[in-house]
């Protein structure tokens, strides 16, 4: 049995186990059993956080791009090296199946890497001058300041790693607030920054009330980056908060990713990846696709095979089979939402074809569910329902299919799978969203921006975009002395 760590914050390079605010129990999703106790910060604690960032800062700021870059790779190498243990505490503590947990973890690592790389590359530019009497002009990135990182639990280290590595490549100091259910993962990936060489004060960690350390971390003088990746309407109340005190601010929100599939798609590879990337972690995943627009032709046989391959999936306890292929939704008060959500299908809210119940015993456990035919205006083609459920509807025409997949606020992801070139074209262009993918479902990788447009957020992370969303333009020009 993998042991559970010992939670604690880290605070101007010290580790802290009390909190100011007292602690609150971490629970295993799968059995309801007890962890272990994480610690709630205080305002003093958070206090102590801000003033060891601001005085982190210039050192880390001045410290060479190369000797970033050695650090963080270090980091990133050392991830790696721990990454089957990382990756059982974080099936105890979220109940993400093995295979996903140990591949997120070693994702992470590349992701580090890539960004370590660009405190190497990004050496800014020159712009040719428009007059004789100006020697040169060039502009430089540099890194904004203190950054507060809040992460949630659905991918308590790729999350993390995205903006740490960012915000530490570019210069930045940081605070991380991750999810108070899933302390670990967070604390063992710090610990691989810190072993790395990491100074003292360049990354703090803290847990506690969300909303408490939000308004007390986004309003401090001393922040000058926030980045939030949750849910649209914490978003939307962060994201205000910050442009009150003019505070740079990125935010990866919801989405509702449609998937339009064209008569011509490969069919039994289609099924198969839309069956297995549907259910992954739950389908607790912000790109999850969720609203499946199929072809008219291929609709009643697509139903069919995507329904028989969700009831073989093995649902259970991650943490004691490697076998299992679902792991449980994240707490109780996600199967009370995927209840209700199937308390409202029927008649033109689509009809339930397997699933649509939770499972009796301990554990927050939620039948893959598969519902057809549901109206556009329903609750489950408008609602994210961050959970194990598909809608699937036909269309005749592919104008039919981009009009529903766009007739929502949200736009983070968006999939397609056709043989057709003319289509692929089309649908790449026309369907809006931050990340489109035709014939796979991998929108995320380290050299890639990943982020969304409307109620999804805006700003990226991966790529040059997650170097460059911590630091500032700056523009020097030089005439001659005397000119």
């Amino acid at each position: 049995m993998t042991a559970y760590p010992h939670i604690k914050m880290l605070i101007g390079g010290e580790w802290v186990a009390d909190g100011g605010d007292g602690s609150m129990p971490v629970a295993n999703p799968a059995t309801e059993a007890k962890l272990g106790d994480c610690p709630k910060v205080s305002a003093e604690q958070l206090d102590a956080a801000l003033a060891a960032a601001e005085e982190a800062f210039p050192k880390w700021a001045a410290t060479p791009g190369a000797e970033r870059h050695r650090i963080l790779s270090r980091a990133a190498d050392l991830l790696r090296e721990r990454a089957e243990g990382i990756a059982r505490v974080m099936t105890l503590e979220m109940g993400k199946p093995h295979a996903q947990a140990l591949g997120e973890t070693t994702n992470a690592a590349d992701l580090i890497d890539f960004l370590a790389e660009e405190a190497k590359r990004q050496g800014g530019r020159l712009v040719p001058v428009r007059s004789p009497n100006l020697l040169q002009q060039r502009v430089t990135q540099e890194p904004i300041g203190p950054a507060m990182l809040f992460t949630p639990w659905n991918f308590p280290i790729n999350l993390p790693a995205k903006k740490l590595g960012g915000a530490l490549a570019a210069g930045c100091s940081c605070i991380l607030k991750p999810a108070e259910t899933t302390p670990a993962s967070a604390q063992m990936l710090v610990e691989c920054f810190l072993d790395a060489g990491v100074p003292a004060g360049t990354i703090n960690l803290v847990y506690g009330d969300p909303a408490m350390i939000s308004q007390h971390l986004i309003t401090a003088p001393a922040t000058r980056k926030v980045s939030f990746t949750g849910s649209t309407a914490v978003g939307k109340q962060l994201g205000a908060l910050a442009a009150q005190h003019l505070k740079r601010f990125t935010a990866e929100l919801g989405g509702h990713a449609p998937v339009v599939i064209g008569e011509s798609a490969d069919f039994e590879r289609t099924v198969a990846a839309c069956a297995a990337t549907k259910f992954r972690n739950a389908g607790q995943v912000c790109v999850s696709p969720t609203r499946f627009l199929v072809a008219r032709g291929i609709y009643d046989k697509f139903v069919a095979e995507f329904a028989q391959r969700s009831e073989k999936l093995k649902v259970g306890d991650a943490s004691t089979d490697d076998a299992v292929e679902m792991g449980p939704l994240a707490h109780a008060g996600r199967v009370a939402a995927m209840q209700d959500l199937m308390g409202s299908v029927g008649g033109n809210e689509g009809e339930i074809v397997t699933g649509g119940s939770a499972i009796a015993g301990k554990g927050y456990f939620f039948q893959p569910t598969i519902v057809a035919g549901p109206s556009a205006q329903s609750r489950l083609m408008t609602e994210e329902p961050f959970g194990p459920v598909a809608g699937i509807v036909p269309y005749d025409d592919i104008e039919d299919a981009v009009q529903i997949a766009n007739s929502l606020r949200y736009g983070l992801a968006a999939y397609a799978f056709t043989a057709s070139l003319d289509e692929s074209h089309y649908l790449g262009k026309a369907l809006h969203a931050g990340m489109v993918a035709i014939n796979h479902f991998a929108v995320g990788s380290p050299e890639t921006p990943f982020g969304g447009v409307g109620d999804s957020g805006f700003g990226s992370e991966s790529g040059v975009e997650g170097y460059l969303g911590y630091t500032e333009t700056k523009l020097v020009t030089v005439a001659k002395a005397g000119a």
